[in-house]
This record gives C-alpha cells, sequence and structure tokens, in this order.
C-alpha cells in the first residue's frame, strides 16, 4: 500500500511475512480469540521488520468502539473552560480516551450542527459545557451524556460546583467588608441550571443584611473579552454609588479596570469578589479575591461518570456538587473563615 508516496505495509503484509493467515494476525491484534505463543512472536517479529502498526480506529470500532469523546464547550478562549477542557484531556486519556473539542464560539446554530454530526460519527460519549440548546435535542442523543453545570434530562448527570455555598460565600465577603451596595453580574435564566443557586444565595444574604443589590445581567453565549469590557462600562454608566462588586473572573477583571479609569479606588472606595478562581484573577494589580472553582475535581468527577455511563452503569437523576472556596487577594478581605 502506497499512502504519501511511501509504501506502507498492511496486515496482510504481515501476514505473509510470519508465514499465517490474515485472521490470525487479526486475533491477535484486537485479542479476539486464541492464538499460539510462537505464532504471535513472529508476528510481532514482521511487525517490527515492517514497520507495521495496527490502525488504531480500525481495531476500536472492532470492539464497537471509538476511543474518542466529544467535549462540547461555549468558548475556548473563557479562561474556566480552557482549564476545564485541559484537565478533561488528561483525565480521558488516563482511560485510554481522546477529546474531540466542539466549541460553539457564540454561534447560535453550532451547538445543534455538532449534536448532529456526533449523531452521524463514532463517539463513545458526550460531556457537554454548553448552556444554549433546548433540552429535547440532547434527548435525542442515543450516546452517554455528562452535563456540566446544567440540567438536561432527569437520566443525564450534571457535575457542578456547590454554587449556593460559594453566593453565600461571596456575599459575606462583601457584606463583611462594609458594603452597603453592591453591583451584582448574573448569568441568563432562560436555561435550568444549577448556578442560579449562586444568585439566590447571594441575593438572600444581603436581603438579610439590608443591603441594596443591583443586578445586571450577562448573555452567557457571549464570551468575548470586549463584551464584558462593554457591559462593565455600561453598568458604571448606569450606576455610580455602588461600594461592592460580585461577577465571574471576566467581568470582573473588567470591572475593576472600569473603576481604576473612573478614578475608583480598590478596595477603598469599591470591594470585588470574582468567581471561578483562574489564573487571570492572579494576573491583576490589585489580586481579585475570589471564590475557586474546584475545576480539576470537575474534571475528574465528570469523566468518571461517563465512564461508568459507557461501561453501563446507569445514574438517573445523579448530582455531583463539589465544593468550592474563598481566596483573598487584594479586593476584599476575607475576615471569617469558611
Amino acid at each position: 500500500m502506497v499512502f504519501g508516496g511511501k509504501t506502507v505495509a498492511g496486515i496482510k503484509d504481515v501476514a505473509k511475512k510470519a508465514g499465517v493467515g490474515v485472521g490470525t494476525v487479526s486475533r491477535m491484534i484486537n485479542d479476539s480469540g486464541y492464538v499460539a505463543e510462537k505464532t504471535k512472536k513472529k508476528i510481532l517479529e514482521a511487525m517490527e521488520e515492517l514497520d507495521y502498526t495496527p490502525n488504531e480506529l480500525a481495531r476500536n470500532l472492532y470492539h464497537k468502539r471509538s476511543g474518542i469523546i466529544a467535549l462540547l464547550i461555549p468558548e475556548i478562549a473563557n479562561p474556566f473552560f480552557s482549564r476545564f477542557v485541559s484537565y478533561v484531556e488528561q483525565e480521558l486519556y488516563a482511560f485510554g480516551y481522546k477529546i474531540m473539542l466542539c466549541s460553539t464560539a457564540n454561534e447560535s446554530n453550532a451547538e445543534r450542527d455538532y449534536l448532529n454530526m456526533l449523531k452521524r460519527h463514532i463517539v463513545d460519549g458526550v460531556i457537554t459545557g454548553v448552556h444554549s440548546l433546548d433540552i429535547e435535542e440532547y434527548k435525542k442523543m442515543n450516546k452517554p451524556i455528562v452535563a456540566l453545570d446544567r440540567y438536561l434530562d432527569e437520566n443525564i448527570p450534571v457535575v457542578a460546583s456547590n454554587h449556593k455555598e460559594g453566593g453565600r460565600i461571596a456575599a459575606e465577603i462583601l457584606v463583611s467588608n462594609g458594603c452597603k451596595k453592591v453591583l451584582h453580574f448574573i448569568g441568563e435564566t432562560s436555561v435550568s441550571s444549577p448556578y442560579h443557586e449562586r444568585h439566590k444565595a447571594f441575593n438572600l444574604v444581603m436581603k438579610e443584611n439590608h443591603v441594596d443589590v443591583i443586578s445586571y445581567t450577562l448573555k452567557r453565549n457571549l464570551m468575548e473579552a470586549q463584551y464584558y469590557k462593554d457591559a462593565a462600562k455600561e453598568a458604571f454608566e448606569k450606576n455610580t454609588d455602588f461600594d461592592g462588586i460580585f461577577a465571574t473572573d471576566l467581568p470582573a477583571v473588567e470591572c475593576m479596570k472600569e473603576a481604576i479609569r473612573r478614578n475608583k479606588r480598590i478596595p477603598e472606595d469599591i470591594k470585588i469578589v470574582a468567581y471561578d478562581g483562574t489564573p487571570v484573577t492572579e494576573l491583576m494589580e490589585p489580586e481579585l479575591t475570589t471564590i475557586v472553582q474546584p475545576i480539576d475535581k470537575l474534571a475528574k468527577s465528570t469523566v468518571e461518570l461517563l465512564m461508568d455511563e459507557i461501561n453501563g452503569n446507569k445514574y438517573k437523576g445523579k448530582k455531583v456538587f463539589l465544593d468550592v472556596q474563598g481566596k483573598e487577594g487584594k479586593t476584599a478581605k476575607i475576615v471569617n473563615s469558611y
């Protein structure tokens, strides 16, 4: 066989060199039947001499698996998702799987297009962290699925941080820092997701402590930095008397930059608590106080659940919530230990 101008050995060449049948070589490669040790040795010697590498995809298909997991995310440039992808890739590799990365990149039909593609192509399972498509599209997928931070269906397990606790911690940090009026950035409420609990818990603590809250709703499907920059500018133009901010990392960063442009002192004039705890918060000056999501553990739990699903275990209604923790920077003091 010739590939790219170079002759490449095939399974027939190996069989001929070893003096055995093609079926015998196939049984040894796929571990699908008995092959004598003496014969195995001859086949291995022939493979080495011919520099023959078994076709991994063909071998996987023989075993009715592709060795590929599809991972759907909104935007690889977002620091939370870039770290999540990296950790998922490491976890999958340990199980002998590789990633097919599907980034919807703010395109309205991309999630549906990817799911339609995945129905036609062979992947062993799907991890989705996208929050834009209707649940019915996922119900049509006849493959194991695990969702990150979204309720899709009672038969689809979900992995998320303990957002309720995260919202409470963030609120209590701002309250303990003496904030009386805070700007609170929230995500879209059109999808069913555990992250809504973060905002509910935050608002509840603020209400209990008689702190006013200004809510600013972000469009979750828009992830680029310019959008957050514009959102921060708009929020400051509409409201100028708040003394606290709570937002995920990227809008929190843009809010701090906008505050500094307006000659506001951080943290003297405005306290800021970010949510996610990605490295971008450590690169800022002053360094942001954050609620840290355990992205590595989220990835590990998601992959382990999916592997169990692939192996035939069903987790109807399974929900995994992982603890978050406060990390003090210079934009707000963590007075209490949580």
